[in-house]
């Protein structure tokens, strides 16, 4: 495999999360995990309340329809419950990157090691399945605990989009800040760090 299909069903799990292609099946139980502050602080879209997080998700479903993007469900194995959602988006088969980001999950969830068990089996799926050479993230700098977070992953920051976006508080603007990682980097030291960090969780 080494094209991303839009029309296929992509499954990624392991021991303690599952993700899934987002279903309006799903809508109801995001709903309520999704009325939470935190989880729109930094996405400046509106989702906390059902008509908005109902219209938030139709688009993702509609961008997957016409191959713009691919939204994922995740759902805690251990829990046995849906915990938030992610997205595969900006991907491009001919030069062989994409974009992952929309990340959100309750607040049951944060701080658990799902979202790094969640990057774990997105990248082995990028660039190990389909065969990509380049993620990438964008991330709002105030948001400081997923920048942490994407450079505990391995990520490295490789740019900044200066007064890219409004700060949380409205006053002012704030900087997007690029990060990427590399198949060449997943290889030689992301892949192991990652793992050996989610084992180390769980001992």
């Amino acid at each position: 495999m080494s094209k991303f299909d839009f029309s296929k069903k992509y499954i990624l799990e392991n021991d303690f999360v599952k993700l899934s292609p987002l279903k309006k099946k799903h809508f109801e139980k995001l709903a309520k995990i999704s009325n939470d502050e935190n989880i729109w602080k930094y996405l400046f879209e509106k989702g906390k309340k059902k008509k908005h997080l109902t219209t938030y998700l139709q688009k993702a479903i509609h961008n997957r329809k016409i191959g713009k993007e691919y939204p994922l469900v995740i759902f805690d194995k251990k829990k046995k419950r849906i915990a938030g959602t992610t997205r595969i988006y900006d991907i491009n088969s001919k030069w062989k990157t994409l974009k992952i980001g929309h990340t959100w999950m309750g607040k049951d969830y944060r701080g658990t090691g799902l979202n790094q068990h969640c990057k774990a089996l997105l990248f082995h799926f990028v660039f190990e399945k389909i065969k990509m050479e380049r993620i990438g993230f964008g991330v709002h700098e105030e948001n400081i605990i997923s920048v942490k977070a994407l450079k505990k992953m391995g990520c490295q920051q490789e740019g900044i989009l200066k007064s890219f976006l409004p700060k949380v508080d409205g006053e002012g603007r704030a900087d997007l800040l690029l990060f990427s990682l590399l198949k060449n980097d997943w290889f030689n030291q992301a892949k192991k760090q990652l793992n050996e960090k989610l084992k180390n969780k769980h001992q």
